[in-house]
């Protein structure tokens, strides 16, 4: 439940195993709506890809787990603990958290995962094994938020890669009001 009221309003945590749970807000706050995504010629060229296989919410878990795994520029750690690990499965098996995974003939080598929260997909985290696997699932993650009626992808953080997908840094206060437009969206949860 406190994962979700924090989700509600822009906040999420980040933390590493020797630190307590620690929530963030950042702002301005790098967004995307999943109509503007951006798909390069090579992001094209991989979506047509023989043998490349998409699917959502097949293999959540381990999804996250690869997360956890990849290693990360500036990063010598990871947030995705098995807490959170546990934490954000119960919230995949309550329908709130999902996940893209992207196949080849080797098996898993891309993916992604977030929290779907009203009309608002918060990103957690995405990893590839190979080139463009991690493109290809947002791809496939914003056609489906546009037919799904989604209007925004937070993306929390600001880096290269999500800009080139077509993200961009919205000011605090025009954030904070997608997130009370988004209220309206949320239905039965009150938490």
């Amino acid at each position: 439940e406190r994962i979700l009221l924090a989700y509600r309003w822009g906040i999420f945590p980040w933390y590493s195993e020797d630190q307590p749970i620690l929530w963030w807000w950042i702002a301005p706050r790098l967004m995307l709506k999943p109509s503007d995504v951006k798909i390069s010629h090579s992001s094209k060229s991989a979506l047509k890809k023989p043998g490349i296989r998409v699917t959502m919410n097949q293999d959540f878990k381990n999804v996250m787990m690869m997360c956890g795994k990849i290693l990360r520029k500036g990063q010598d750690g990871t947030w995705i603990m098995p807490e959170m690990i546990e934490a954000y499965d119960t919230l995949h098996q309550q329908g709130y958290a999902h996940s893209v995974e992207v196949y080849d003939d080797s098996g898993l080598i891309g993916g992604l995962y977030g929290i779907g929260l009203g009309k608002i997909f918060s990103g957690e985290s995405m990893f590839a094994l190979k080139p463009n696997a991690s493109k290809i699932a947002f791809i496939h993650l914003c056609r489906f938020l546009k037919k799904e009626g989604y209007l925004h992808i937070d993306c929390q953080q600001d880096t290269p890669h999500l800009r080139s997908l077509g993200a961009t840094l919205i000011e605090e206060d025009d954030y904070l009001d997608i997130l009370r437009r988004n209220q309206r969206f949320i239905g039965n949860y009150e938490g």
